[in-house]
């Protein structure tokens, strides 16, 4: 099943990032040593609508719609900034810095995202 939303672009990372998870158990739970938290995004398209996913890397290593249960850490940005980060054009020190990156819960953990954003750089097709 296709976590991708096609009123949302880079969401079609978010199934880029499930692969990476499971490529295999080695790499899922390498994944969930180093990130510990569940990681929440609230995505917002050119339209002004909202749609929202979770990275699980405290429990399962798993990817899935919605918010999730009791997220760690709830990130929020436009669509096309998530697509940015995803490929490696954006920054999140800068995107955060510039407001456009708003951050609910353990700022720190976010930080333990990034691997993870870059073994999907290579899958994601956005």
């Amino acid at each position: 099943m296709s976590l991708k939303n096609d009123k949302f672009p880079s969401s079609a990372a978010f199934d880029a990032i499930n692969d990476a998870l499971n490529t295999s158990e080695a790499d899922r739970k390498d994944a969930i040593n180093k990130g510990g938290a569940i990681f929440a995004f609230t995505l917002k398209n050119k339209a002004g609508e909202t749609d929202s996913w979770h990275i699980d890397l405290k429990n399962n290593g798993a990817v899935a719609k919605g918010l999730g249960e009791k997220p760690t850490v709830t990130l929020s940005l436009s669509d096309d900034d998530f697509g940015n980060l995803v490929t490696g054009k954006g920054n999140a020190q800068r995107l955060f810095m510039s407001g456009k990156l708003k951050i609910k819960g353990d700022v720190m953990k976010a930080t333990k995202l990034d691997p993870i954003l870059k073994k999907a750089q290579t899958k994601a097709k956005l």
